[in-house]
């Protein structure tokens, strides 16, 4: 073998890749070594990818050695009769000198593989570049779809494989004993502001996490929503973003402000506060104001451009939580039917609760079936156009007014938070007090 750096007789190729395809010709077992690094798809040239893929097909039947361009050009013959070959294979004279490139060193494989891997990133930001300017000069050029999606594939050039590392569980359970042990903390954890709740969910919602909040128009998920905000940006100032589409960003901030300075919501809208709701008002205004608290009021939102909001604020102010108000009333991809378009939102967002690690809790409406029923409780069935939001979700929480359907209810000014669903709990019901008129879900107990 030689380590000469001329361009092998009959190929042309950055010497790296020429160099990273004999080398695990002559040691087989690098393919595994360098799997964390490197992809064969990071070959600019396909030849030197098939090279590789042929290696990786032959050592499957080899304990150990060195793999001959013999039997390379074997393999590769064979794949070209079965019409799986899609470049032209090179001649065995070819492969003979490429052989000699080797450098079977994991260290020296390791430097190859890094530039080559550089050089595949660097090639798809190029691209990436093309599209947008293609994008950019489009007479169809719309920047609420085009700018997000140029995002999201900025996002994907140093992500090329975004699947989890396989472990053995030996390697997980130290961590899990300690979990055992170890009471959560505002560190890995999201309070509700509800006693109860916070205490069957372990001290609040865990990053990763998709919770689902259900309930027929009027039942309070806004109210419950914002509840949850303020919980986690006013009061333990948790970087948090609330995207409604049903309200504005005016209508937002007057139920965040009943709710935190105890000021009848009516009051404010009508310019009616007296002295000492102010007086409140202006208290409760510093704690906002020190509030990493985002309120995004867009009328169209789709799954793009919302993960580019949730990029940009988990990069500029540590996002943790993500609130949307609510699920269908966000910009469905093109699919066969409503239902398989849901499906594909409630997907998209767990998924994005999973690759950014924040909690992402979807407010969603129910549809009438509850009303039909003797006592009107919701069931996780009743989740509106739900096909997979069930599944996808970690915690599902219906909402229930019982004097919604019966104003004289002895259980008036009551608000039952159903834990239909709980993943890593028991479903249970919790009651709590909903004070419309501040805007607010309270623990009973604050009553």
């Amino acid at each position: 073998m030689t380590n000469s750096t001329a361009a092998a007789p009959g190929l042309t190729a950055p010497e790296a890749e020429q160099i990273l395809a004999a080398s695990v010709m002559a040691r087989p077992d690098l393919i595994d070594e360098l799997a964390d690094e490197f992809s064969p798809d990071d070959f600019e040239f396909p030849l030197y990818r098939w090279v590789w893929k042929a290696v990786d097909e032959i050592r499957q039947a080899l304990t150990d050695g060195e793999i001959r361009w013999q039997a390379v050009d074997r393999q590769l013959q064979a794949w070209k009769a079965a019409g799986e070959l899609p470049v032209a294979p090179p001649r065995v004279s070819e492969l003979a000198v490429l052989y000699d490139y080797a450098q079977p060193s994991y260290s020296a494989a390791a430097y190859y593989a890094q530039q080559t891997a550089e050089a595949a990133v660097a090639r798809r930001l190029l691209a990436v570049g093309r599209d947008a300017a293609v994008r950019a000069r489009s007479a169809a050029f719309d920047p609420a779809e085009d700018i997000p999606a140029i995002q999201t594939a900025l996002d994907s050039v140093l992500s090329r494989n975004t699947s989890s590392e396989t472990v053995l569980a030996a390697d997980l359970l130290g961590a899990a004993l300690a979990r055992a042990v170890t009471p959560p903390t505002l560190a890995d954890r999201i309070p509700t502001g509800i006693v109860d709740l916070d205490a069957v969910t372990g001290g609040g919602f865990a990053p990763g996490r998709m919770v689902i909040v259900g309930a027929r128009p009027g039942a309070g998920k806004t109210t419950f929503g914002l509840g949850l905000a303020r919980a986690a940006a006013i009061r333990a100032k948790i970087p948090t973003l609330f995207c409604t589409l049903e309200m504005g960003g005016d209508e937002v901030m007057n139920t965040i402000l009943a709710a935190d300075a105890r000021v009848p919501l009516h009051h404010i809208t009508t310019g009616s506060v007296d002295d000492l709701g102010v007086a409140r008002m202006l208290k409760s205004a510093e704690r906002i104001k020190t509030a990493p608290l985002h309120i995004d009021d867009a009328t169209q939102v789709t799954l793009a451009s919302l993960r580019g909001k949730v990029r940009h604020l988990i990069r500029t102010a540590g996002l943790r939580l993500l609130i949307v108000d609510y699920l269908q009333l966000m910009q469905a991809p093109k699919a066969e039917n409503r239902q398989v378009a849901v499906s594909a939102l409630s997907r998209g967002l767990k998924l994005l609760a999973k690759e950014f690690g924040i909690t992402v809790i979807v407010l969603a409406q129910l549809n009438r079936a509850s009303e039909q029923r003797a006592d009107k409780r919701p069931t996780i069935a009743d989740l509106r156009e739900s096909g997979s939001i069930e599944q996808d979700a970690d915690i599902v929480i219906l909402l229930h007014r019982p004097d919604m359907y019966e104003p004289e209810s002895p259980r008036a000014g009551e608000i039952d938070l159903i834990l239909d669903k709980h993943r890593a709990g028991s479903r249970t019901t919790i009651t709590a007090a909903f004070q419309g008129h501040y805007g607010s879900v309270v623990d009973m107990a604050a009553t």
